[in-house]
C-alpha cells in the first residue's frame, strides 16, 4: 500500500551506536564501558558498519585510530540524534520537575555548586542532578543541558544561553605577589583541561611571554587551589576567582582582559521543560550578580 522511499536498508542501530561511542570517546575500550559490552563486540560492530557502508570510518594502528573524512562526516549527525533520543526518553521516564545538567568540573566546583542553595530556595520542587561534563564535550548523553565556557561564535545558536561574559587574568596569593616584583617571574601553573590559557591571556594582554615551564594540574580548580596555596601564578576566568579576589585570598596584578568566550547553558536540541526554563532564568540572574572584574592594567 505504501511505497518504500528508502534507497537501501539502514545499518544496524547497534553498529551505529558502537561507531558513535568509539568515535566520540576515542577508544573502543571506553565505548565498550559506556555501552556495557565487550571491547571485541564494539570492534566487530564497527567493522560490520564499514562493510555495509562500503567506506573506512577509522584509519591508523589499533592503539591510535583516527577518524577518516567519512567518519568525521557521519559522527556529528549520529551524536546529535542519539543525544536527542536519550533526552526524549529521559523526559518521559522522569517527573516533570527532574532536571539533569552536565557541567565542566571546575565551573561546578568553583561557581555553580556554591550557589545552588539559592536555586533550591526559589525552586524547591526541582530535582537537580549534576554530571561531570568532559572538558572537550559540548553535549552529554541524557542531559537536558550542559554548562560550560563557549566561544563567542556559538552565542548566536538558539540553544545557547550566555549568562556571564568571560574575562581572563593572572591570579596569585598576596604573599607570592610580595615575593615577586614582576608576577611573570613567579612559577606558572597550568590546567591540562585548558593548556592554551597562558597563550590566550598573553594575546589578549598584548604580552610576549618568555618560555618557561608550567606546573600542570588536571583541572582549572586544582590550579586555582594551588594559586591560593601560594604555589604559583595561574590564568583564570574571572567568575571562578571573583569571590577569592574580593575576599583578598588572591590578587590580580594585571586585572582581567575580555575574552572571546562566555559561560553559557547549552540546551539539548528539541528538549524543553519547565524545570529547564527555571534553571536557565536563574542562571542568567545569578550571572548578573557577578561583580565586574578589575580592569586590565598591563602595559606592554
Amino acid at each position: 500500500m505504501f511505497e518504500n522511499l528508502t534507497t537501501g536498508a539502514l545499518p544496524s542501530l547497534n553498529a551505529l551506536r558502537a561507531f558513535e561511542a568509539m568515535a566520540r570517546t576515542g577508544r573502543a575500550t571506553l565505548a565498550a564501558e559506556e555501552l556495557h559490552v565487550t571491547h571485541s563486540a564494539v570492534s566487530r560492530q564497527v567493522k560490520a558498519l564499514e562493510e555495509q557502508l562500503g567506506v573506512r570510518l577509522f584509519t591508523g594502528p589499533k592503539h591510535r585510530l583516527e577518524l577518516t573524512a567519512a567518519g568525521r562526516e557521519l559522527l556529528p549527525a549520529l551524536t546529535s540524534a542519539f543525544d536527542q533520543i536519550a533526552a526524549a526518553v529521559g523526559q518521559l521516564r522522569s517527573e516533570g520537575d527532574d532536571l539533569h545538567i552536565a557541567v565542566n568540573a571546575s565551573i561546578s566546583v568553583k561557581w555553580l555548586i556554591p550557589r545552588l542553595g539559592r536555586f533550591a530556595a526559589v525552586h524547591p520542587k526541582v530535582k537537580l542532578r549534576l554530571a561531570e561534563l568532559p572538558s572537550h564535550a559540548t553535549a552529554y548523553r541524557g542531559a537536558h543541558a550542559v554548562v560550560r565556557i563557549v566561544p563567542s561564535s556559538r552565542l548566536a545558536d538558539p540553544n545557547v544561553t550566555p549568562f556571564i561574559q568571560s574575562h581572563l587574568g593572572l591570579v596569585m596569593s598576596p604573599a607570592l605577589a610580595q615575593a615577586h616584583a614582576d608576577p611573570l617571574d613567579a612559577p606558572r601553573l597550568m590546567a591540562q583541561t585548558h593548556p592554551q590559557g597562558w597563550a590566550i591571556w598573553a594575546a589578549l594582554a598584548g604580552v610576549e611571554l618568555s618560555p618557561a615551564p608550567a606546573q600542570p594540574f588536571a583541572h582549572l580548580h586544582f590550579a586555582l587551589d594551588a594559586a591560593i596555596a601560594g604555589l604559583g601564578v595561574a590564568v583564570m576566568p574571572w567568575p571562578l576567582v571573583a569571590d577569592y579576589v574580593g575576599s583578598g585570598r588572591l590578587v590580580a596584578p594585571f586585572g582581567f582582559c575580555k575574552a572571546e568566550s562566555a559561560f553559557a547553558l547549552l540546551a539539548t536540541p528539541g528538549v524543553a521543560s519547565r524545570a529547564l526554563s527555571q534553571f536557565r532564568t536563574w542562571l542568567v540572574a545569578e550571572g548578573g550578580r557577578t561583580p565586574a572584574p578589575p580592569a586590565p592594567t598591563f602595559s606592554p
